[in-house]
């Protein structure tokens, strides 16, 4: 069984996709790019302030689905320019204080409106099935 997960706290699915799936008790989020909730548009600023949006976003879905970043398990994050590592790591880091999640780093030509960074996340939710 799986149920799609929806927030307005998060941006609406620009395509044919949900903002997570929530299988039994594993939370499979799509991408998120830093794109404000309520414009639509993607945030001003540097690499650190799109990726505080990034985080933002994936909390709130976390949040509808009953999860924290606490249960996150991995984490895959895309860059266009691998330059942008250590800022990136330093705002995600924030949000795992201790036992981070394993994670992939992946260099990509290109994100969608041409974001810098894009990150999506598998998370346990606590109390099993939806």
């Amino acid at each position: 069984m799986r149920s799609a997960i929806r927030t307005s706290q998060a941006p609406a699915a620009i395509g044919p996709y949900s903002q997570a799936i929530r299988s039994g008790d594993l939370l499979f989020t799509s991408g998120q790019i830093p794109l404000d909730p309520a414009t639509g548009h993607l945030v001003d600023g540097d690499i650190q302030a799109q990726t505080r949006r990034v985080m933002a976003n994936l909390g709130a879905v976390l949040a509808a689905a009953g999860a924290g970043f606490d249960d996150v398990v991995k984490t895959t994050i895309f860059l266009v320019d691998m330059g942008d590592f250590g800022a990136v790591n330093a705002v995600y880091g924030e949000h795992f204080p201790s036992a981070p999640p394993a994670r992939s780093t992946v260099a990509v030509a290109r994100l969608p409106k041409d974001a810098r960074v894009e990150i999506e996340m598998i998370a346990r939710v606590p109390g099993g099935q939806p």
